[in-house]
């Protein structure tokens, strides 16, 4: 998507906010500041502008200013008023930082000795002024040029509000005077919206939460850069324009995404191919689990599902993940995800399994359970990259069933070391490790039931074709965990090769949250 549109940059050590204009392309988010530049004529600096006014006796200087020193911020002109003094210069804007008045220095000094000063300089005023790039949000200074409006200038002057100056001024000379214009040769300005720095999107990442805590900003997000180069925190006037900048980025970066899976799969073998990948925040858990959530970078490739703290950019990055587990072992589960503001859905797709509750409680999370009873807890900025998330995880681990087949275990009964076999052909085989003597057999349909003692001891329910009697069989593990994930990965995919309208139809993050 191509999109431009203003937003406000907000500076968190300043807490300080202005206008910005976004300009984005399929690769890169721009980020521009208006400035004002010389357009004609002799080759002078817009930084310093130096004008000479003539005071009018109806219309005064004809502009308005805010701020001051007592503020910590310069006098700013915050209005220009049509056909005045001001305004037939053409080199005077809104935004103007007034740096000196008649050869005085005013940059320290407070709105109303500045008021003071214009005031009482007689018809002819020569102010130097440079354009100021991050004027503060709370100056309100607007982006176009603005009509007339109540004159705050009776009583004490206030940098909160305008100062105006569009008056009949103080003037000894009561006489008419010649309007202010340009002089010819005089060079020529313009305000303009100029790039000043691109977030490349590949591989970037977008975040809506502050740093360091659970909280989520409102209508604004910041978009990170894999270099490090960050936009800063964009604001948005409306919770729409927010979601709508925030889906254009994120769509954007997904694309890209694709194209460096695309990329990487020219290098794989076709059962090795990246199915997904993409940034996450991740939940610490055990001894670190009051620290907050961090940024992780996850990928589906082959049989392996990858858990990186910077993406893979060459093939050698693969080996280096912090984390690598067998798809076939694992289990992805859906937790929470917004319906409306003010209401969650519990969406339990996996019965039995614990739920988490975290002070920072986020939209869109999702659970990867893993050997051993151990787990990974992550969210997402957006209801629709769950979505894709638990696609993938579906997707991905059914073409890993059906490339293996079958998975085979060690266990024991009884003092018997037997090993277990899930096919996805066959179903369950029990046979002796040394004799390789088969015990039993029974296909996934005849699966009707199982228990658990939750650390090494599973009971697997049968039903005897013949008989019609339910047979049990139970099986020690070394990792109970990592098997019982297994057999949900086999049945599920054999589910889905029978009635894949089935397996869709249980997706509820998909099911709400594209209509969402």
């Amino acid at each position: 998507q191509t999109k431009t549109g203003i937003a406000l940059l907000y500076d968190e050590g300043f807490e300080n906010a202005y206008d910005v204009r976004l300009k984005l392309t399929k690769e890169v988010l721009t980020i521009q500041k208006q400035d004002v530049v010389c357009v004609s004529g002799s080759n002078h600096s817009a930084n310093h502008r130096t004008v000479t006014l003539r005071r009018q006796p109806i219309g005064g200087l004809g502009l308005s200013i805010k701020g001051g020193a007592e503020h910590k911020v310069p006098v700013v002109i915050s209005k220009i008023f049509k056909d005045q003094a001001a305004d037939q210069t053409g080199m005077l804007f809104i935004g103007d930082a007034v740096i000196q008045v008649n050869g005085i220095n005013v940059e320290h000094a407070t709105h109303e000795e500045v008021v003071h000063l214009l005031r009482n300089a007689g018809d002819e005023v020569t102010i130097t002024v440079q354009y100021l790039r991050e004027a503060p949000s709370f100056l309100k200074l607007p982006l176009g040029s603005p009509g007339p409006s109540s004159d705050h200038s009776s009583g004490a002057s206030s940098p909160l509000f305008d100062s105006g100056l569009h008056l009949n001024g103080n003037s000894s000379n009561t006489a008419p005077s010649s309007p202010s214009s340009p002089i010819a040769n005089e060079p020529k300005y313009e305000k303009r919206w100029l790039d000043t720095f691109s977030v490349p999107l590949s591989m970037a990442r977008v975040s809506r939460y502050k740093a360091g805590t659970g909280k989520r900003r409102s209508n604004a997000f910041e978009v990170l850069a894999l270099d490090g180069i960050s936009t800063g925190i964009l604001q948005f006037y409306t919770a729409q324009e927010n979601a709508d900048w925030l889906r254009a980025v994120s769509a954007n970066i997904s694309d890209l995404t694709l194209q460096n899976m695309k990329m990487a799969n020219k290098c794989c073998s076709p059962c090795d191919q990246v199915v997904h990948m993409g940034w996450v925040n991740e939940k610490p858990q055990g001894a670190d689990s009051s620290q907050t959530f961090r940024h992780k970078f996850l990928a589906l490739k082959g049989s392996s599902f990858y858990v990186f703290s910077t993406p893979p950019v060459s093939t050698l990055d693969w080996i280096r993940a912090e984390k690598i587990y067998n798809l076939c072992e694992v289990l992805f589960k859906v937790h929470k995800f917004w319906l409306t503001d003010d209401c969650w859905l519990q969406a339990n797709l996996y019965l039995g399994l614990q739920d988490f509750d975290f002070e920072d409680q986020r939209p869109y999370c999702f659970s990867v359970m893993v050997g051993h009873g151990k787990s990974h807890f992550f969210n997402v900025e957006l209801g629709s990259e769950l979505a894709v998330w638990e696609k993938s995880f579906q997707r991905a681990t059914f073409m890993e069933v059906q490339r293996t087949g079958s998975k085979t275990y060690l266990c024991s009964w009884q003092g018997e070391m037997l090993c277990f076999t899930v096919d996805f052909a066959l179903g369950f085989t029990c046979f002796d490790s040394k004799t390789k003597n088969v015990l039993w057999r029974f296909k996934f349909s005849q699966l009707k039931g199982s228990s658990d003692d939750g650390k090494t001891r599973v009971k697997l329910l049968f039903q005897n074709l013949d008989t019609k009697q339910i047979e049990m069989k139970e099986l020690e593990f070394q990792d109970l965990t990592a098997v019982l994930h297994c057999i949900h990965s086999f049945i599920a995919a054999k589910v889905a090769s029978v009635d894949p309208v089935f397996i869709d139809s249980q997706s509820i993050a998909r099911k709400y949250m594209y209509s969402n």
